[in-house]
């Protein structure tokens, strides 16, 4: 496999990931980290089974994207997003535990 040079990889950061006509291409980044951003805190929050099950639902999303997205990833793209969902799943048997 050849080695990438930083201005190939500095030209991956500007096409999107997965470009297609999906359900999701026409939705906002922005709006979507508001979204995921706010059902983090309200699962935070909340706590107990209601916060577990708010944060079960976004740890679900994340691993759903993981696994779709796993083959157009590069290794290291692949652990820091494994150690975001890890995290994910810590902070929910957490809040599950309170």
């Amino acid at each position: 496999m050849p080695r990438r040079t930083r201005r190939s990889l500095r030209g991956d950061l500007r096409r999107p990931l997965l470009p297609g006509t999906g359900p999701l291409a026409g939705v906002s980044p922005v709006l979507v980290f508001l979204v995921v951003a706010v059902l983090f805190a309200v699962g935070v929050i909340v706590g107990g089974t209601g916060g577990a099950l708010l944060l079960g639902l976004l740890a679900a999303g994340v691993a759903a994207l993981l696994a779709t997205t796993w083959g157009r990833l590069s290794p290291p793209e692949r652990l820091a997003r494994t150690v975001v969902l890890v995290v994910l799943v810590a902070v929910t048997i957490g809040v599950a535990l309170r």
